[in-house]
This record gives structure tokens, C-alpha cells and sequence, in this order.
């Protein structure tokens, strides 16, 4: 079981500083480019709106989405086409998902989680395995979230272990704090408690 810290009542200044000092941290520790997963939605973009105005090297950042919707990049539900917006300009490298993509060790995966415990694009009823033999996967989730009913790409858990350190934002939701915290416990087998059941390195979750 992974090695979790819990960060109450994080804002997204907070987040935003502890984002900041860990991939400053990685691009000294590395001489080439850093690579990354962030996830889509709508809690990490004000926290991505605050760290572009921090002091980092963005053109070393290689930046992989944890999933995107099967949509055109220019479609309002596009995870790549707002990471593009917000990170291109100040020299980020965005890599869009492909299903025969090889994805790399990521030096930090930063997650979100739903109420019914997917994480990425791997929901409940696509029963992710933590030896899936795919690094990235095309999935439908059953049933399609009203607010985006597309198609996915992500990548798989296996994938998303691939990495130094592993970031949660729950963004304020007491419903998915008690489900984080209960997977914490490995008490149910939802995505999330396959993932943290796994993980061998450091888990932190703000709040």
C-alpha cells in the first residue's frame, strides 16, 4: 500500500507552490526535458493558471495528459486543447494520447478522482488492471458522465505508476475525500484503491 500524506483545506495557491517546488526539484535533478501527467476536468486549470506565472522552465516540461474525451482539440471538452491553451505559451510540450503511444517514466502523475473512484479515463466499469499489458487504452465508461458523454483515451495504471511521486486534487469534495480515504484502507476494489494498492512511492492528496 502506498505511503499517503492527506493535505486539508489545500487552495490553489497552495497546490500551485507545492507543484512549483517539486518540478523545480526534478528539472535540477535532470539535465534534459521532465516528463509529466496532468489530468483534465475542471479543478486542475486554476491551479495550471496559477503556476505558469512561477519561475519555471516550461520549454523542459513534457506534458502528457492522464486521458482526453475522443473530440477534436478545438471542442470545448478537450483536455489537450486547454493544456495547449495554457501551456504552450510559456514553452510547454504537450503530448496528445495516441493508443500505440509509448508513454515515459514520469518524474510526478498528477491525478484527480471522481465520486465513484475512476481515476483518468478508467472508470468503475472498465475494470483497470494494475499488469494491464497496454500502456494506453480506448475505453467507453458505462455509465457516460452527462457533462462529457464521449469516448476516451487514457492511460492505464501501469502506466500512471510509472513515476517518482504521485499527486491527488480532490478539489474540496467531501463525497470523494471518504471514497479516497476508504481506498487508502483498501476497503472496496474501486479504480483508485487498485492504483494506491499498488503504488510504491510517495502519495499526496490535497484536500
Amino acid at each position: 500500500m502506498a505511503d499517503v500524506t492527506i493535505i486539508e483545506n489545500a487552495d490553489t495557491t497552495r497546490i500551485a507552490d507545492w507543484l512549483e517546488r517539486r518540478l523545480a526539484v526534478a528539472l535540477e535533478q535532470v539535465g534534459d526535458r521532465v516528463a509529466i501527467t496532468i489530468p483534465g476536468g475542471s479543478t486542475p486549470f486554476p491551479i495550471l493558471a496559477d503556476l505558469v506565472t512561477r519561475d519555471l522552465d516550461f520549454s523542459r516540461l513534457e506534458i502528457w495528459p492522464n486521458d482526453d474525451r475522443i473530440v477534436p482539440e478545438d471542442h470545448e471538452a478537450s483536455n489537450t486543447g486547454k493544456m495547449r491553451t495554457l501551456l504552450e505559451p510559456v514553452g510547454g510540450h504537450i503530448v496528445p494520447l495516441a493508443e500505440d503511444a509509448k508513454p515515459p517514466h514520469f518524474a510526478l502523475c498528477w491525478l484527480g478522482m471522481g465520486p465513484d473512484g475512476h481515476i483518468a479515463s478508467l472508470f468503475p466499469n472498465t475494470q483497470p488492471s494494475v499488469d494491464d499489458p497496454l500502456a494506453v487504452r480506448r475505453l467507453t465508461p458505462d455509465p457516460l458522465p452527462p457533462h462529457a458523454p464521449f469516448d476516451r483515451i487514457t492511460l492505464t495504471i501501469p502506466s500512471l505508476l510509472d513515476s517518482d511521486a504521485i499527486l491527488f486534487s480532490l478539489g474540496g469534495a467531501e463525497d470523494k475525500r471518504a471514497v479516497f480515504e476508504t481506498a487508502t484502507r483498501g476497503e472496496h476494489d474501486l479504480p483508485v484503491a487498485r492504483l494506491l494498492g499498488a503504488a510504491q512511492q510517495k502519495v499526496t492528496c490535497f484536500t
